[in-house]
This record gives C-alpha cells, structure tokens and sequence, in this order.
C-alpha cells in the first residue's frame, strides 16, 4: 500500500478528507453530465439545425459548464483555507508556526503518489472503507487536542517529580551518614585533645629544657655566620677597592698610549700629504665662496 511518510492518526485524517473530496467531486461531475443531458433533452430534439442554432446551443452549454466548474474550484480553494485555519489554530496554541511550500503542490512526482494512495485505499475491492472501521472526530479548536498532550506531559513531570523524590532520599541517606561520621570525629578529635593534655604535663619540662638547648645552638650558629659573614665583606670590599685602583692605572696607561700613537701617526709623511690637500682644498672653498657672493651682488 502507498504510503505518504505520516503516522497512521494523520493518514487517517488524510484519508478522511480525501473522502470528502471525492465525494464532492462526484456530485460536481453529476452536476456537469446532468447539464449535457438536459441539453439533449430540451434542445437535442430536431433532425437538423443550422449553424447559428449549433453555435447557440454550444454557448449555452459551456456557460453552464463554465458556471458549474467555476463554483467548484472556488468552493474547494475555500475548503482548503478552512482545513488550513483549522489546523493553524491547533498549531497557534502550542505557540508553533506552520509553513508551507507552495511549489510543492505542483511536484509532479507527489502528485503522482497522491495518486497513488488514493488508488490503494479506494478501489482497492480488499480492504474495508476506514467509515466503518474508525470514525475519527476532529478535536474541538478550543481544546486543539491538547488534552493527550498534557496528559504526556503530566506523565512526564510525574516520573520526573518520583526520580527526584528518590534522589533526594538517596541524598538524605548520605547526609544523614555524613553527620553520624563527622559527630564520630569530633568525639575522636576531643579524646585526642584530651589525651595531649595530659601528655603534656610530663613532658613539658623536659620539650622546655630541649628547646632552650636549641635556641643557644641556633644562637651560636648565627653568631658564627654574622663573623664570618663581616670578615668575607671586610675581604670583598678590600678586592674591590684594589680592582678599582688597577681599572684607574689601566685607563691612564690607555690614554697615554692614545696620546703616543696619535703623535707619531702625525710625525708621518701620509699625515702630512693628508693635511697639505686638505688646506689646499680649503683655500679652494673659500675661494669659490668668495666669488660666489660676488655674483650674488651683481644679481
């Protein structure tokens, strides 16, 4: 059997308005062949007739044919914006919003499938008319079967609302257990503080002297590393002011050898050939200054 991919409530009501239409379709057909057998008996009576009386005849036919189609197609698009509204209303009270694809009432393969349902579920001499079997009933728009819906729903809440009543008895079982064992502890922790206590007058005496002995070994100890300490800055600073005076003699040795180098680089003939270009090249300069400012007067 064909199928359209819904569930079988929805198929049902599929079904049911596919029911209504072809209903509705037949008596518009009946309609229709009533028109041409009324025109055969009321006009079709002569042997013969004329053009003008065909012509006539033809157009009186299709403007009740026309008329009758006419109604039919507006009364089934009306149909269908009340089955639309019906379910749109249900939808709006789950606050859903509907959407349609209207390019997809033109699909020639789910028309064809259509088709095909209908097929099987109609002249099919097999199986029983659903009328007999189901008598579906559209629920109210003011309730839009919401009742099944809450009813899910309260179901839903009522095993939620049982695991967490179990949980929280789990919780309190633990809870419970936690304080007998912190109560335990404490009572093990003040035993504890109790026994310290007396422990504490035999021994007190004797952690006291052991104590006073450990402070004077630290004391010495410190005194100790406080003179050992002094001596190595006493040393550090004596090599400090000694590496001080040898940086003082090595930059004076430096400075001299400065000084001696750049006399004998003057002392050399490249020295000199170098500072006799560079005076001749000064006198040049001042020459051309010279004559440059001349020129600029003159302008």
């Amino acid at each position: 059997m064909a199928e359209l991919g819904l569930n079988e409530h929805h198929q049902n009501e599929v079904i049911n308005y596919m029911r209504f239409a072809r209903s509705k379709r037949g008596l518009r057909l009946k309609t229709v062949d009533s028109c041409f057998q009324d025109l055969q008996e009321s006009r079709l009576v002569e042997e013969t007739f004329t053009a003008d009386e065909v012509s006539e005849v033809l157009n009186g036919l299709q403007a009740v044919v026309h008329s009758e189609v006419e109604s039919e197609l507006i009364n089934t698009a009306y149909t269908n914006v009340l089955l639309l509204r019906q379910l749109f209303s249900q939808a709006e009270k789950w606050y859903l919003k509907l959407q349609t694809d209207i390019s997809e009432l033109e699909n020639r393969e789910l028309l064809e499938q259509v088709a095909e349902f209908e097929k099987a579920e109609f002249t099919s001499s097999n199986k029983k008319p659903i009328i007999d079997i189901i008598k579906p009933k559209l629920a109210p728009l003011n309730e839009g079967g919401t009742a099944e819906l809450l009813n899910k729903e309260i179901l839903r809440l009522q095993e939620e609302n049982e695991k967490l009543k179990s949980r929280l008895k789990t919780i309190e079982i633990q809870a419970t257990e936690a304080l007998n064992e912190k109560s335990k502890l404490e009572k093990a922790l003040q035993d504890l503080q109790l026994d310290q206590g007396n422990q504490k007058d035999f021994i007190k005496a004797q952690d006291l002297s052991d104590l006073e002995n450990t402070v004077a070994t630290l004391k010495s100890e410190f005194e100790k590393t406080l003179n050992d300490k002094t001596e190595n800055q006493k040393s550090l600073e004596e090599k400090l002011v000694t590496a001080k005076h040898d940086l003082l003699r090595v930059q004076e040795q430096l400075s001299l050898a400065e000084k001696e180098l750049e006399k004998k680089f003057q002392q050399t003939a490249a020295y000199r050939n170098m500072k006799e270009i560079l005076t001749r090249k000064n006198d040049q300069i001042k020459d051309l200054r010279k004559r440059l400012a001349k020129y600029e007067s003159e302008d």
